[in-house]
């Protein structure tokens, strides 16, 4: 007599193997259309979950998960739709939405992701996964373009304008209903903040590689391609570009420190020849690296400024500059605070200092705004000798004042908060860099999951 859970279970077996054949036809047809998402398109392992309800799939930026008679149904309606879910569930992570949220409201937030995903992959003209869009999704999405002034849809975007919105529940309903693809349980499901900040890293990483091939393919490369190319242009852009462009305010000198990289192989080999056993090991005691030295960050404190995203930027700004390898062992950073007058200047001399004075940080001012006062105070400041080396001045601002007509002796940029900035007076001999708010608010999320992990390791 048959074993009924034996049976229960080859049958399992059985629907479990035609699944994962089924995705793993997905991910080569998917492959073969766009094969700069190559290792993007390999980095899921596929798990069965049988209680999984909804659409049946899932993802929580490693695996694959889903409930085989549902994709079953899902192939039987169509190959086209298993391929449309594998990617939509990759853009969900190439695009970070897994970890973007924040404290925005969760139904609208994986409403804006599902969104934003699908209408990549209508932008996509690949026979693999094309779909013709109804009168539905259509009007959707040029509502949303035309509300959001954008070409391209970013869930940071369309949330911001079904918050807007705030569309009825009849309308949400048809929204998930129409672009619903997969559940979204699994993205806050991490085992601990390490995890998901290694997810985000990892997917950081592919996120500029597809967009690095993709541009090395040349037009033909790009061709049917071109909204996904747009997409990730724009994700990488908005996301990293503040990390990348402090970089310019490092300066090459030599540390007193031991450099490894500087490991004489020859003298090596000669003492094993001259001693048999004991090689001669001298190391450099100085190396040549790039760091900050000295540099100047202004704060706008006029009243048109919201003080929870100069917090922000600042966090974000000693996160970066507090790293192992950032500062020199002397520096200069002057943080000035400035409306229509120099109101505080803090000079910092380590990332200690900067610590110190984050944590006892307050807005000083309040008044109208004028550039001037900051730029002839740092000037006075570089004459009188208080900088070795002034590379540049950062100044955080909404762009509503009085700017200075002649330009300074050193690189200025003025960083600003999109949407909330005017820069039609900017003279041309400074820089401009548009953060998106969202994004700002991000910078300071992120630092306090990096607290949080090390204040369990510590308790470990």
């Amino acid at each position: 007599m048959t074993d009924p859970q034996r049976k229960r279970q080859l049958q399992e077996l059985n629907q479990v193997e035609l699944c994962v054949r089924i995705l793993s036809q997905a991910r080569n047809e998917l492959y073969l259309n766009m094969p700069f998402l190559d290792v993007a398109l390999s980095g899921f392992g596929f798990e069965a979950q049988w209680d999984l309800r909804g659409r049946g799939l899932r993802t929580d930026g490693w695996n694959f998960y889903y409930q085989p008679d549902l994709l079953f149904e899902m192939y039987r309606r169509g190959r086209v739709l298993v391929n449309r879910a594998y990617l939509h569930m990759l853009f969900h992570c190439l695009f970070e939405h897994p970890d973007a949220r924040g404290k925005r409201e969760k139904a609208l937030w994986d409403l804006a992701c599902d969104i934003a995903a699908e209408s990549v992959i209508d932008g996509l003209y690949q026979k693999c996964t094309h779909l013709q869009p109804g009168a539905f999704r259509r009007e959707t999405y040029l509502r949303l373009r035309k509300d959001l002034n954008l070409e391209t849809l970013t869930a940071g975007g369309v949330y911001k304008a079904l918050t807007a919105e705030r569309p009825s529940e009849r309308r949400l309903g048809q929204l998930v209903a129409e672009f619903l693809v997969d559940d979204h349980g699994a993205w806050e499901e991490t085992d601990s903040p390490r995890m998901a900040m290694e997810r985000r890293k990892r997917w950081k990483d592919q996120r500029e590689q597809a967009q690095t091939a993709l541009e090395m393919g040349g037009e033909q490369g790009q061709e049917g391609n071109e909204s996904l190319l747009k997409e990730l242009s724009v994700e990488n852009r908005e996301r990293y570009d503040y990390r990348r462009f402090l970089k310019r305010f490092c300066v090459l000198r030599e540390e007193v420190e031991t450099d490894p990289d500087s490991f004489d192989y020859g003298l090596y080999s000669y003492g094993l020849s001259l001693y048999e056993n004991m090689p001669l090991m001298e190391p450099q005691e100085t190396r040549e690296v790039y760091r900050v030295e000295d540099f100047a960050i202004v704060i706008d404190t006029s009243m048109s400024c919201s003080g929870e995203l100069v917090r922000r930027f600042l966090e974000e700004t000693y996160s970066i500059l507090s790293g192992e390898e950032s500062f020199f062992r002397r520096i200069h950073l002057h943080v000035i605070q400035c409306d229509e007058k120099v109101r505080q200047d803090a000079l910092l001399k380590s990332p200690e200092e900067f610590r110190n004075f984050m944590e006892e940080f307050r807005l000083t001012g309040g008044g109208g705004t004028d550039f001037r006062p900051a730029f002839e105070y740092v000037e006075q400041l570089r004459r009188a000798g208080e900088f070795r080396k002034l590379r540049g001045l950062i100044y955080f601002t909404d762009g509503k004042g009085i700017y200075p007509v002649q330009a300074p002796a050193f690189e200025t940029v003025f960083v600003f908060i999109r949407n909330q900035y005017q820069d039609e007076a900017v003279p041309a001999w400074a820089m401009k860099l548009i953060l998106e708010p969202d994004d700002v608010m991000e910078m300071g999320q992120m630092r306090d999951v990096s607290k949080e992990i090390l204040r369990k390791e510590n308790l470990t």
